[in-house]
C-alpha cells in the first residue's frame, strides 16, 4: 500500500475540524496547560514557509502534553487591526475589512493544511467589535485609575477625588505630570469642574498630553519607534518627523519599577530580558537644576527659567563647561538669543528628520548649535554656554544634560569639535586624547569640597550639598517614556472618548462597542483631522435610539450618552488606538472569548491563570511583551487577573533565512544609438564589467558610450534553478525593461545569479510557499523539516531540496507498517533489539521535547525507523508506542497508521509511552581479549560474572589456546567491564 500523504493529511484535517478534537474545557479534572502563538497580523501575501516555525514547536509542544494527560488550552487568532490594510484600501478603495476577511480565509487555509492543533472554537479577531468593545473597556477602567506610589498599584480616580476634597494634594505620592501645582482641599472645592477635570488629567493612567511624536506625512499618522527603519517608515520607506501633538498617552512609566522586578520571576531568554532592562534604563544619581541667566538687558529673558537634568555622575559637576539641550526642548526657544535664532530654528527642522533610533545610534556625526544662552553653575555660579546638539533626546530624562567632556566621550567629542574647554578633574588621569569614565579608579580633583574623594564619596558628598543650596536631589531615573496611544488611523480601535468644552469624557460602558464608521476616503480630512473625520454617521445602539453623526455624538433623548442631563452634541476622539492596544489582552480573552457580560469570567481566568508556554519573535521585546506586561500588572491592580506576570515561559524562535537570488547590470547611454539600454553581467564578471561590456557590445555600439553605475536587484527565486541558472526569457517577461537587454552569459548560454542568505521576504523574492510544498512533499514533511533545520533559536537557511530526506524518512517508517501485500503488524513477541530501540528513543525524544530540541528528535526518530527497519522489527508492541511519539510532530501519518491498528479515537488521546530503564540496560560486555597489550579477539560474557570467573571461562577458550600454544601466562588482568589483558 503507497504512502498517499496528500489524502491522508487532507482526511485528518477534515476529521479534527468535524469533531473538535482539540478543543479545550475551562472545567478539567486533568491538570492545564496553556501553550500560546504570538498570533498573526493577516497580510495579504499569506504565509511563507518562515512564518510557521514557531508555530510547529508550539504545536509539537501542545500535543506532547495532551499525550500527558494535559488539558491544553491551545488557541489562535488574528492581529486584524493595522496600517498594510489601510494602505491597500487608500490605493484600492477597497474596504479594509473586506481584504482583512479575505487574508484571514487565506491564512486559515495554510494553517489547517499544516496540521495545527489549533482550538479554533477561541478564535479571536482585534478587529471584530465583539473584541475590541473590551480594548475600549480597558481604556476607560485606564483613565478611571490612578497611580498611587504609596502603595505601588493603581487604584481607582475617585480614591484620589476623595483625598483632594479632604487634603488637597500636598502629601499625595503619585505618578503624574511633572507641573501639577500643589492645592489644599479649599482649593480643589472652589475650582470650577473643568479645572478638576484638568488636573485629574494630569493623574490618570491614561491621559491626554502634547508629546513628541514620530510623524509620517506620507502616512498621514504617528509611528512607534519599532514601526520606523533607518529613519523611513517600514511600510513604504516613508520619511518620518519629529513634531509635537496633543495625543493620548498610557502612563507606563509608573510601573518602570515593577515592570523590572517582574522579570526575575519568569523564565523568559537571557537576551529579550536584557533588551526590556535597558529599554526600561534604571540609573541612580541625582536631579540638578540650574538657573538660566539673563542675557542681555537689550535682549532681556525671563531670569527665573530654570534647566533640570538628571546624571548618574554628580560627583563630576565641576567638570560641567557647557549644557546640551535636546532640540526639542520646550525652552529652546525661549531662551535662545536674537543673534542665533535663526541658525537655531534651521538646526530644530534639520532634527525633525531624524528618527530617535537613528540620532541613538550615529555616535561618529557630531552635530550642534549655541543658543547664545548661559546657565550658572550651582556652585562656582560661573556661566555655562548652552548648546543644542541631537545626540540628546527630549523623550529621555529631562531632555537636557550637563555636559563633562572629561568624563563623558560624547560630551568630549563634541567638546573638541566645537573648541569647547575640558577642565580635567580626575588626579593623574590624562585626557588629553579621549575621556575618562572609570567609576572605579576616579579620585576627584579641581573641584573644590569634592577633591580627593572616590566615585561614592562624592557622589554623597555632592547630593547632600545639592539640597543644601536648593540646587538638586538623589534621584532614581528611568529611561522609558510613557507610551503614545493615538494613531491618525482609521483601521484600528475607536477610543470610546467624547468632548464636553474640550475635556475628554469616556462613553458609558452600556453604549460598548463604539464601532468603526464607513468613510469614503481613508486620508485625513481637508482641514488635517484623522480619517474618522471623513465618516457621514457612526453607527450606535439603534435599539436605544442613539446614533453618532459625523464626529458629534447626537441623543434623540436629548442627552449625551452617559450624560442625560446634559443638552447638546459633543465631538468624539477621532484618533484610533495603536496596533498594541489589541495584543495586549488577547492571552486572557482566550480563556472566555464569547463571554458579552464581561472581559472573563473569573472561574474562567483562575482555571487558567497564565500562559505556560509563550513562543514569538524577538522583536517584539520592546514593543508588545513590555506592554502587554504594563497592561497585565494594571488588570492585576483592579483584582481581574490572578498574577502579575501573565507567560511563565517564553522562548524566541530564531529565523528561517531565503536563499536570495541577484542580477548585476550596467545601464548604457550610447549617443551613437541614441538610447539607453540594459545589459546583465554574471557575478564573475562584476570586476571587469566594463571591459567585459564593451568586448561584448563591440566597439562600435560602444562609440562615446557611458556606463551610469553597476547596479544589483533581486530576482525571483522561482526564475532559478538549482544550478544558479536564470530563466532569461521567463526574467525578461517578469522585468519589462530587460526585454531587450544583453545578458553576457556562459559559452553554453546559460547566465548564472548571485546567492545569498537573508531574510525572507516578499519584497526580495525569495520566498518559498508552504502551500507547495505541502502539494510536493506534505504537511508531515514540511513540519519534520522545519524542526530538523536546526535549534529552535537560531537562524537557519531554507533550502528546499534538503526536504527530500525527511520525506523518505517518512515513507520509510510508513514501510514499517504496510509493505506491497498489505498491513503487516502483528500481535507478535518483540526481540529485546526492538525493546532496546524503542526504549532508548522513548527517553531521548522526551529528553529533547523537554528541552526543546526539537532538531535533534527528529534525528532520533530516523535512527530508531532504520534499527527497526534493520530489525524486521513486526510487532505491535514495538511500533504502537512509537506512532505516540512521532505524532506530535508527524500528526497526519501518525493517525493513519493509529487507525490502521484499529484504534478509534484519535492519536492524540493516547498517553505518551513510559520508558522502561530494563531494557536499555546491558546485560553482558563484548570483553576486547588482549595479548600483552595487543587485542586478538572478542568474547561476549555477562556484566555481573566475577573477575575469577571471567579469567577461568577466557583460559579455557580456543582461541585462547591458540595463542597461548601451550605456554602458562605470567599474569592475567581482568578490570570488570572493560577489558581482559593476558601477559605471556
Amino acid at each position: 500500500m503507497k504512502y498517499d500523504f496528500n489524502t491522508i493529511e487532507q482526511k485528518w484535517q477534515d476529521y479534527w475540524a468535524k469533531n473538535q478534537t482539540f478543543k479545550a474545557e475551562n472545567n478539567s479534572e486533568k491538570p492545564k496547560y496553556y501553550v500560546l502563538d504570538m498570533f498573526p497580523y493577516p497580510s495579504g501575501a499569506g504565509l511563507h514557509v518562515g512564518h510557521p516555525l514557531g508555530y510547529i514547536a508550539s504545536d509539537i509542544y501542545a500535543r506532547y502534553k495532551r499525550h500527558q494527560g494535559f488539558n491544553v488550552l491551545h488557541p489562535q487568532g488574528y492581529d486584524s487591526f493595522g496600517l498594510p490594510a489601510e494602505q491597500y484600501a487608500i490605493q484600492t478603495g477597497q474596504h479594509p475589512a473586506i481584504t482583512t476577511e479575505e487574508n484571514i480565509k487565506t491564512y486559515r487555509r495554510q494553517l489547517d493544511q499544516i496540521g495545527f492543533s489549533f482550538d479554533w472554537s477561541r478564535e479571536v479577531r482585534t478587529s471584530d467589535p465583539k473584541y475590541y468593545k473590551w480594548t475600549q473597556w480597558i481604556f476607560i477602567q485606564l483613565f478611571n485609575s490612578w497611580y498611587n506610589k504609596a502603595h505601588d498599584k493603581a487604584e481607582n480616580i475617585s480614591e484620589l477625588i476623595n483625598i483632594f476634597e479632604s487634603e488637597g494634594n500636598i502629601t499625595v505620592k503619585a505618578a503624574c505630570d511633572d507641573d501639577v501645582p500643589l492645592f489644599t482641599a479649599k482649593d480643589w472645592k472652589a475650582f470650577s469642574s473643568e479645572e478638576q477635570q484638568r488636573i485629574l488629567l494630569q493623574y490618570r493612567l491614561t491621559y491626554l498630553a502634547e508629546t513628541e511624536v514620530n510623524w509620517c506625512p506620507a502616512l498621514g499618522t504617528v509611528l512607534a519607534n519599532d514601526e520606523i527603519v533607518n529613519g523611513v517608515s517600514e511600510r513604504g520607506g516613508h520619511p518620518v518627523i519629529r513634531k509635537k501633538m496633543t495625543q493620548w498617552s498610557m502612563r507606563i512609566s509608573a510601573y518602570a519599577e515593577r515592570l523590572l522586578q517582574g522579570l526575575e520571576t519568569i523564565d523568559w531568554t537571557d537576551s529579550l530580558k536584557e533588551s526590556q532592562r535597558n529599554w526600561i534604563g534604571k540609573s541612580v544619581g541625582a536631579s540638578v537644576t540650574f538657573n538660566v541667566i539673563p542675557y542681555a538687558t537689550r535682549h532681556p529673558i525671563n531670569g527665573s527659567h530654570k534647566i533640570a537634568v538628571f546624571t548618574t555622575r554628580p560627583d563630576t559637576i565641576f567638570g560641567v563647561s557647557f549644557m546640551t539641550l535636546a532640540p526639542e526642548h520646550e525652552l529652546v526657544s525661549q531662551i535662545t538669543t536674537p543673534e542665533q535664532k535663526v541658525e537655531v530654528e534651521a538646526y530644530i527642522e534639520a532634527t525633525a528628520k531624524r528618527s530617535e533610533r537613528d540620532r541613538m545610534a550615529d555616535v561618529k556625526t557630531i552635530t550642534g548649535v549655541f543658543t547664545g544662552a548661559y546657565a550658572e553653575h550651582p556652585f562656582t555660579k560661573e556661566p555655562i554656554p548652552i548648546w543644542i546638539g541631537d545626540y540628546v533626546l527630549a523623550g529621555y530624562g529631562t531632555g537636557a544634560v550637563m555636559s563633562v567632556p572629561c568624563g563623558d566621550q560624547r560630551d568630549y567629542d563634541f567638546a573638541k569639535h566645537f573648541n569647547i574647554p575640558i577642565p580635567n578633574i580626575f588626579e593623574n588621569i590624562d585626557i588629553s586624547e579621549e575621556a575618562f569614565a572609570d567609576k572605579e579608579r576616579t579620585i576627584i580633583a579641581n573641584s573644590g569640597f569634592l577633591n580627593g574623594l572616590n566615585f561614592k564619596e562624592a557622589t554623597r558628598k555632592v547630593i547632600e550639598e545639592l539640597e543644601k543650596i536648593g540646587h538638586g536631589e538623589g534621584k532614581i531615573n528611568y529611561r522609558l517614556r510613557d507610551a503614545v496611544f493615538s494613531r491618525q488611523r482609521y483601521w484600528g480601535e475607536p477610543f470610546p472618548v467624547y468632548y464636553v468644552n474640550g475635556m475628554p469624557q469616556m462613553i458609558d460602558e452600556q453604549y460598548l462597542p463604539l464601532t468603526l464608521p464607513e468613510v469614503e476616503k481613508y486620508l485625513p480630512t481637508e482641514t488635517g483631522e484623522p480619517p474618522l473625520g471623513n465618516a457621514t454617521f457612526w453607527s450606535w445602539d439603534t435599539k436605544n435610539n442613539k446614533v453618532v453623526s459625523n464626529d458629534l455624538i447626537i441623543s434623540t433623548k436629548g442627552g449625551a450618552p452617559d450624560m442625560e442631563s446634559h443638552n447638546g452634541v459633543y465631538p468624539l476622539e477621532l484618533n484610533t488606538m495603536p496596533g498594541w492596544a489589541g495584543s495586549s489582552q488577547y492571552f486572557n480573552r482566550y480563556m472566555d472569548p464569547h463571554n458579552e457580560q464581561e472581559i472573563f469570567s473569573q472561574e474562567a481566568v483562575n482555571y487558567w491563570r497564565q500562559v505556560d508556554l509563550y513562543i514569538g519573535g524577538s522583536e517584539h521585546a520592546t514593543g508588545h511583551l513590555l506592554y502587554s506586561r504594563f497592561w497585565q500588572k494594571f488588570m492585576f491592580d483592579l483584582g481581574l487577573v490572578p498574577h502579575d506576570e501573565y507567560a511563565k515561559k517564553l522562548i524566541n524562535q530564531g529565523m528561517i533565512l531565503g536563499t536570495s537570488a541577484f542580477v548585476h547590470y550596467t545601464i548604457i547611454s550610447s549617443p551613437e544609438l541614441n538610447q539607453k539600454f540594459y545589459v546583465a553581467i554574471q557575478e564573475k564578471d562584476v570586476v571587469n564589467y566594463k571591459e567585459i561590456v564593451e568586448k561584448h557590445l563591440g566597439d562600435t555600439n560602444m562609440k562615446d558610450a557611458e556606463f551610469l553605475d553597476l547596479y544589483e536587484m533581486h530576482v525571483d527565486v522561482s526564475l532559478v534553478n538549482a544550478s544558479d541558472e536564470l530563466d532569461i526569457e521567463a526574467f525578461k517577461i517578469w522585468r519589462p525593461e530587460f526585454k531587450n537587454a544583453d545578458f553576457i552569459t556562459e559559452e553554453d548560454g546559460t547566465f548564472k545569479v548571485k546567492r545569498d542568505v537573508e531574510k525572507m521576504s516578499k519584497s526580495k523574492y525569495n520566498v518559498v510557499n508552504p502551500d507547495e510544498i505541502c502539494e510536493q512533499y506534505g504537511a508531515d514533511s514540511l513540519r519534520l523539516y522545519e524542526m530538523f533545520l536546526g535549534p529552535l533559536e537560531q537562524y537557519k537557511p531554507w533550502n528546499t531540496a534538503g526536504i527530500s530526506g525527511v520525506h523518505s524518512f517518512l515513507k520509510k517508517l510508513w514501510k514499517l507498517y504496510f509493505d506491497d501485500q498489505g498491513f503487516k503488524v502483528k500481535d507478535t513477541e518483540p526481540s529485546k533489539a526492538s525493546l532496546k530501540t524503542l526504549h532508548k528513543t522513548i527517553k531521548k525524544v522526551q529528553e529533547d521535547i523537554e528541552n526543546f530540541s526539537f532538531n535533534t528528535t527528529v534525528s532520533t526518530f530516523m535512527i530508531a525507523v532504520n534499527e527497526l527497519t534493520a530489525q524486521k522489527c513486526n510487532s505491535k508492541d514495538i511500533l504502537e508506542p512509537l506512532l505516540i511519539l512521532i505524532s506530535p510532530y508527524a500528526p497526519h501519518i501518525a493517525e493513519e497508521l493509529w487507525e490502521a491498528l484499529s484504534h478509534k479515537e484519535s492519536i492524540s488521546t493516547a498517553l505518551f509511552p513510559k520508558f522502561d530503564e530494563s531494557h536499555v540496560m546491558e546485560s553482558t560486555k563484548n570483553y576486547p581479549i588482549s595479548f600483552n597489550g595487543k587485542m586478538r579477539f572478542t568474547m561476549e560474557l555477562p556484566l555481573d560474572m566475577s573477575k575469577e570467573a571471567i579469567e577461568e571461562v577466557v583460559l579455557a577458550n580456543e582461541k585462547t589456546q591458540e595463542q597461548l600454544n601451550g605456554r602458562t601466562p605470567k599474569k592475567v588482568i581482568v578490570v570488570p567491564g572493560k577489558i581482559v589483558n593476558i601477559v605471556g
